[in-house]
């Protein structure tokens, strides 16, 4: 089934405004290993975040599946990605992990949940090229990019509903440009804690690196 969504701001238009955003190599306040692209046998199709081959209906807009996110790719990596909090704030731990494939974790002393989850899909997003589907138990990941939420920050000056500044907006910012800029990321929501072998494991790595407030990877 597809869902219909209105677009105030096409996507041609906000990537300029994205692209001239400060980009930042570095996610503040956390730690976690350094390493680059990692080939992966990739699998199944994917619905990808901003891709140039996004077909408007008649009247401007976009359609969206309600699982996934905008265009069809082919053959993606499929990722999934957690945080974890002890405290809510207090220390954390965020992890992704490849199906029978690497992971890695990673640690800060004084976050929150969300920051964890946010961080989590940045450092898969930087992990690997190509087509990517990040798989999160995450909503507050999943529903800004399948609702568009970004879409009303950059409209409003980065003011949520109540109009008070975004939280995370740090975290935010280049995790946008980056999944916008790529055109081939989506997103897929799994319910957490429901025996999900992939996301029990994401969620076990990133709850072992709040513990040991350690970095893995491997």
């Amino acid at each position: 089934m597809l869902q219909v969504v209105d677009l105030d701001v096409q996507v041609g238009e906000v990537l300029p405004t994205l692209n001239s955003l400060a980009r930042s190599t570095d996610m503040p306040g956390h730690t976690g290993p350094a390493f680059g692209p990692i080939p992966v046998p990739p699998v199944g199709p994917v619905m990808a975040v901003g891709s140039p081959t996004m077909s408007p209906d008649g009247a401007g807009r976009l359609f969206e599946p309600l699982d996934d996110v905008a265009t069809p790719t082919r053959d993606p990596i499929v990722v999934f990605t957690d945080g974890a909090c002890s405290g809510n704030p207090g220390p954390g731990g965020w992890a992704w992990v490849v199906p029978d494939g690497p992971f890695a974790a990673g640690c800060d002393t004084q976050t929150t949940n969300q920051r964890m989850e946010l961080t989590a899909t940045m450092e898969a997003v930087r992990a690997f090229d190509g087509p990517l589907l990040v798989v999160s138990d995450s909503t507050y990941v999943v529903h800004c990019f399948r609702d568009g939420w970004w879409e009303k920050w950059l409209r409003t000056g980065w003011l949520n509903s109540k109009r008070e500044p975004v939280a995370n907006r740090d975290l935010w910012e280049p995790l946008i440009e980056a999944v916008l800029s790529r055109g081939d990321v989506g997103f897929r929501w799994v319910k957490g804690h429901s025996g999900d072998r992939w996301n029990d494991e994401a969620d076990r790595l990133a709850v072992q690196a709040a513990e040991r407030q350690e970095p893995r990877s491997g």
